[in-house]
């Protein structure tokens, strides 16, 4: 029997606090961290903000050393501790995963903080890409007390199993303002 994946996700923003919100999966409701700057329809390089708009869910990467590949219906590799992510605009591999060291601006996909330990890709900026439009958008775990992200959203552990179990190559994202 083939699995049924969810058509989309839909992330909302709180009318409380801008930088929290919940995600919707099916009649599943989850808290998750938003940007420290909120949402935005103008997405840039550095302003914090997570972007407003429907976005496919590309693929994912997870920590093996953390635990084993999630079950979910997405392309999802391995992170290495040399994967890192290039967020240098001038770059002609700007929002596209690099190998560190990396000559330019990037961040590091194998983290200690743990909120890569699983990771999915939502394809803002990737397709074109456009500099300085934005790098490094995902769905990751978020820490704790749901503290703000850099543009991401972010949900507990127990929360990405579960979304990844229904998401599948059709999926999309919703990101509402």
């Amino acid at each position: 029997m083939k699995p049924v994946f969810l058509k989309r996700l839909r992330v909302y923003r709180s009318p409380l606090d801008p930088r929290r919100g919940h995600v919707v999966a099916g009649a599943a409701r989850f808290p998750c961290a938003l940007g420290r700057g909120g949402t935005t329809r103008r997405k840039r390089e550095g302003d914090g903000a997570s972007p407003i708009g429907r976005f496919p869910l590309i693929g994912g990467y997870f920590r093996a050393d953390q635990g084993p590949r999630p079950r979910t219906g997405l392309p999802i590799r391995p992170i290495r501790p040399g994967d890192g992510w290039c967020d240098a605009p001038d770059d002609r591999c700007y929002n596209r995963p690099v190998r560190l060291p990396y000559g330019a601006s990037c961040e590091a996909m194998w983290r200690d903080d743990r909120v890569y330990d699983v990771v999915v890709d939502i394809a803002w900026n990737r397709g074109p890409i456009r500099p300085g439009r934005g790098s490094a958008i995902f769905l990751h775990l978020a820490r704790p007390g749901f503290e703000p992200t850099a543009g991401c959203v972010a949900v507990e552990r127990r929360v990405i199993a579960r979304l990844l179990a229904r998401i599948g190559p059709r999926t999309r994202i919703e990101i509402v303002g």
